[in-house]
């Protein structure tokens, strides 16, 4: 998450950030994303949280209701950072080069 914001600071990018292990995440954020990126790009599986789950839990990912569902109600196995600059410009985890020519700099 720093390198993150290191970057769009650097680049005097408005960002703002969304601490959605604190503040909770909606079903249609996750929706949006879940159009864009497949599970296992937003779900951290090498998370403690997703390993404490229950195998019929972490099977269930499979089925993006309950995929949603447990990261609603689990945000920290949501993999970070996660750019949403609207529409369909999305990155998932901080590479500069990626990143460089979403915000074309």
């Amino acid at each position: 998450m720093q390198k993150a914001f290191k970057f769009l600071d650097k680049k005097k990018i408005k960002y703002t950030f969304h601490d959605y292990k604190k503040e909770g995440i909606d079903k249609e954020t996750i929706k949006r994303w879940l159009n864009y990126f497949p599970v296992d790009k937003i779900i951290n599986t090498k998370s403690a949280t997703f390993k404490s789950l229950s195998e019929e839990e972490k099977t269930s990912i499979t089925n993006k209701n309950k995929a949603m569902n447990l990261m609603m109600k689990n945000t920290s196995m949501i993999k970070r950072p996660l750019l949403d600059m609207g529409e369909e410009n999305f990155l998932q985890g901080f590479n500069e080069e990626e990143w460089s020519r979403l915000v074309n700099y």
